[in-house]
């Protein structure tokens, strides 16, 4: 199939009719309707690539697989050579190109560090023992009621177990302090009338009454920076933006956390999913783009669920379309489900994936600011670092910056799992310490032994560090990252060694392969910590600098923050004696 000329295999009629489906409700779409031209050059099936993810979900969704047949009737409709069709559909771990032999379900069950200190083996043979078909998979965003399972099934919606609206709790509920999350657990996220209730479009309105110039300079003042992990300004990103020239311009939300150990964003999207189509449209207003994408992992199946009809309502509101909420300017947004790739949560190799590309990584520069999406300019921010918009542009920058400290201003959200009394997501100002954000999801359960910090790209700290403010100047000052908020705590029950092997394993699985020294690096420090667990003895010398070396050719070469980050946990291990100790 792999072949750049189509082959005999054609498409039966339940095939035709889901890609159809796709490319007609696209070209009734007011986004697409509005780029197509400046994406495909003079060809309209050129134009249609950005279609090709939309329509392999809906394949696989039909017949529970992507067949020759069907992948030669996707890639005919959108203009897309076979070979490079079945290199999209071949990259992402939710997609199926061999025949499963069946139609049952199939269990995805994590296998990260937070469900399996919650048990997961014991699940999976629970769930084998009644029949199930189980496939191990990467951390699912569930990890506050771990162990996770995520279930996809031929002709039946994607559905998560667990996924019940009545089980959902907040653990801060009624906490006078929270900002981002203040409308969580309180509004229904299915009803636009109940988000205006709660306060929701009051930050638009106040934001197209102050105009784009000085929407940019609160956010600017306020100091702002993304919730992602790099933690980039968030007023220079749009300002950048704002300055290029051309009327073709793109804000992104990214939802694609699949960082271990990450799920505030999935509660976010689920739980005040308008939150995210109004601080969005904020974003477009702000910054003279007209196009709005809302990029979410393809694990969050009610999430999606939700923004789809969050975007709709907004629609039908006029609060989104050619004058976005009377603003005079057109701002619009379209969904796209991703399909299981820790990579594209990768700015530019989400921008590939939304192009029908390969999910991997563009060198920089060019930055996004300048050529992101569409090679046109994009500002990317992830749905937390979006909803502090919405505060600022309605108390303005220094009421915002009354909480926090001077140089980590606001407040962060905080995914706390593990051997914690009361896993679930927090919110508290920059500068509480770790052990007081313990302390407020009820302690550990044990005798504390390492906290990890960041997820799987961040750092083990030891309980010395429970005195650390939780802040960017803290968190790096301890060679120790805030990442996208993860905090999994261990207790001294913990297995640290299969715990480190797993986190390698991760990466060994999850990088894309496009660069040498990430896709060899992640390769052999995988080999040296299974070798090392199979030994049961200690870290010898020349092993620990041969981990080392490794870490350091990853930072310096790989293309990507994934080869930057891959050995962070690992050595932070070494560093604490974690793994390699005599026994």
């Amino acid at each position: 199939m792999a072949d750049l000329r189509f082959g005999d295999e054609q498409p039966n009629d339940a095939e035709l009719a889901a890609i159809g489906t796709i490319v007609s409700e696209a070209d009734a779409a007011t986004v697409v309707e509005t780029e197509r031209v400046v994406r495909g050059g003079t060809a309209r099936r050129r134009g249609l690539r950005h279609l090709l993810l939309p329509v392999l979900h809906s394949l696989q969704h039909e017949i529970g697989w992507i067949s020759p047949g069907g992948l030669n009737g996707a890639a005919k409709r959108l203009g897309v050579p076979p070979a490079e069709a079945y290199g999209v559909a071949t990259f992402y771990e939710l997609l199926r190109t061999t025949d499963p032999g069946h139609r049952d379900d199939i269990v995805h069950l994590c296998v990260d560090p937070a469900c399996a200190l919650a048990g997961n083996e014991e699940l999976r043979s629970s769930l084998e023992a009644r029949g199930a078909k189980v496939c191990e998979s990467p951390c699912l965003g569930q990890c506050e009621r771990a162990p996770a399972l995520f279930v996809q099934g031929a002709g039946r919606p994607d559905r998560v177990p667990a996924d019940d609206e009545e089980d959902f709790r907040l653990p801060q509920a009624g906490d006078s302090g929270l900002r981002v999350l203040r409308r969580v657990g309180v509004v229904d996220p299915a009803s636009l009338d109940s988000y205006r209730d709660h306060g929701g479009y009051q930050a638009l309105a106040a934001a197209i009454e102050m105009g784009a110039e000085a929407v940019i300079d609160a956010v600017r003042d306020s100091g702002l920076s993304g919730r992602g992990g790099a933690a980039f300004p968030t007023g220079a990103k749009w300002r950048a933006v704002a300055d290029e020239p051309g009327p073709h311009k793109h804000v992104v939300a990214n939802c694609d956390e699949s960082e271990p150990g990450t799920f505030k964003d999935r509660v976010i999207c689920e739980r005040d999913p308008f939150a995210v189509i109004e601080s969005m449209t904020i974003a477009g207003l702000a910054t003279g783009a007209a196009c709005g994408w809302i990029y979410i992992r393809g694990e969050y199946p009610r999430a999606t669920r939700r923004l789809e009809g969050a975007i709709a309502q907004a629609r039908a509101a006029g609060l989104l379309g050619r004058d976005a909420a009377g603003s005079g300017q057109r701002f619009d947004i379209e969904l796209r489900r991703g399909a299981g790739a820790y990579i594209c949560g990768e700015e530019t190799a989400l921008f590939n994936s939304i192009e029908g590309f390969r999910g991997e990584p563009r060198n920089k520069p060019p930055f996004p600011t300048t050529r992101g999406l569409f090679n046109q300019p994009t500002a990317v921010n992830n749905p937390e670092t979006l909803l502090n918009v919405l505060h600022i542009a309605t108390h303005g920058p220094d009421a915002y910056r009354s909480v926090g400290t001077e140089r980590s201003p606001g407040t962060r959200l905080f995914c706390l799992s593990g051997r914690v009394a009361a896993p679930g997501l927090y919110e508290v100002p920059f500068g509480t310490t770790l052990g007081d954000l313990i302390d407020l999801a009820g302690g550990p359960l044990g005798s504390l032994a390492a906290v990890l910090l960041g997820g799987a790209a961040g750092a083990f700290v030891g309980p010395d560090a429970l005195s650390m403010p939780l802040t960017l100047e803290d968190a790096r000052e301890a060679g120790a990252t805030l990442g996208s908020g993860v905090v999994t705590v261990f207790d001294d029950t913990a297995d640290m060694e299969s715990v480190v092997v797993r986190i390698a394993e991760f990466f060994r699985d999850e990088s894309c392969g496009q660069c040498v020294p990430c896709r060899v690096g992640t390769q052999r420090q995988h080999e040296v910590l299974v070798e090392l667990q199979a030994s049961g003895g200690p870290l010898a010398p020349q092993r620990a600098e041969l981990i080392d070396d490794m870490a350091r050719a990853m930072a310096d070469a790989s293309i990507c923050g994934l080869g930057h980050t891959a050995s962070s946990a690992v050595r932070s291990a070494v560093a604490l004696g974690l793994i390699g100790k005599s026994p």
